[in-house]
């Protein structure tokens, strides 16, 4: 069984989109999501330096216009089965709500960009930060959050899960790790997944409460799994919701690949800008076989890996 992946914010690098725009037809879907999202996408995805793709607004939707990019050349190539998996980490989860054809991929661009905007906004009223805290004892990693009132933005499995909260308490945590593990500043504008994102997720609602009858979300066409529990979900109105309160709840990557285990997948595609999911399913689910989506060549290595032949 193959899973689809789709990655979250930090997975960005200068000129991950160059590959694909040797495609007449990618370059046009480009442009088109860059109405949607009313940033210049091309632009973003080719020219422009790290910098510039690391602010949160920009890079949300820049994420998800990438997956689905590379995910519209996937599917124009490989029969992909219809007992696929879908997952997406963070805001990775609006590329495969579109993936799975929940909302459609122009729509999850242009909610990325509301999203990303919002969760800026959010990040200036208060000085956060996040950090990943590698190894220890689970139970005393977040023994040791709660003492410092952080939370668990993150839970990436494998011993990995993201501090996020108050500046100086993060601070204080990268100073006094738990013992037996690491901790490691990260490089972002703010605690993501958190109660710090309570302003951004009662503006998303609000913009998804106004726009739900255009948005007219549809049931999932593949299994399709989120963020919160791992669990599969099966109404796309409830999906939609989820996908909001998201914004302020912790990510359980660990329990979504758990339910990829228990539901048998033993290949992994992630879509561009492809690696890191990739990297935390190789820990996770031993002998899972991987691939990275990260050019147009590497279609042909997804169709053999599902015993076909690309079209």
């Amino acid at each position: 069984m193959i899973a689809i992946l789709a990655p979250g914010q930090g997975a960005q690098k200068p000129g991950m989109l160059a590959p694909w725009l040797d495609r007449p037809e990618a370059r046009g879907r480009l442009e088109a999501f860059s109405d949607a999202a009313g940033l210049d996408l091309v632009h973003l995805g080719v020219e422009a330096d790290a910098a510039a793709i690391e602010d949160t607004a920009v890079t949300q939707p820049l994420l998800v216009a990438s997956a689905l990019l590379a995910w519209d050349q996937l599917r124009l190539e490989v029969t992909v089965p219809d007992d696929a998996v879908v997952a997406g980490h963070s805001v990775g989860e609006l590329a495969a709500a579109a993936i799975a054809e929940v909302i459609d991929a122009e729509q999850a661009v242009a909610l990325a960009a509301v999203r990303g905007r919002e969760m800026a906004a959010a990040c200036a009223e208060e000085p956060t930060t996040m950090a990943a805290v590698l190894g220890g004892d689970a139970d005393a990693v977040l023994a040791r959050l709660a003492e410092l009132d952080l939370e668990p933005a993150n839970r990436n499995g494998s011993g990995q899960v993201v501090a996020a909260g108050r500046k100086d308490a993060v601070e204080q945590l990268v100073a006094e790790p738990p013992e037996g593990a690491r901790v490691r500043p990260l490089s972002v504008a703010g605690a993501f997944h958190t109660r710090f994102m309570e302003p951004a997720e009662k503006a998303l609602g609000a913009w998804v409460g106004e726009h739900r009858d255009e948005l007219a979300p549809a049931d999932p066409s593949l299994t399709l799994l989120q963020n919160a529990d791992g669990a599969v979900v099966t109404s796309g109105s409830e999906f939609l919701d989820r996908l909001v309160a998201q914004v302020t709840r912790s990510v359980r990557w660990d329990a979504c690949m758990d339910t990829m285990a228990e539901r048998g997948v033993d290949t992994v595609v992630e879509l561009t800008p492809a690696g890191t999911l990739t990297g935390m399913v190789k820990r996770a689910i031993k002998g899972t076989a991987t691939h990275n989506v990260n050019k147009p060549d590497d279609i042909e290595k997804v169709a053999h890996a599902m015993g076909g032949q690309a079209r």
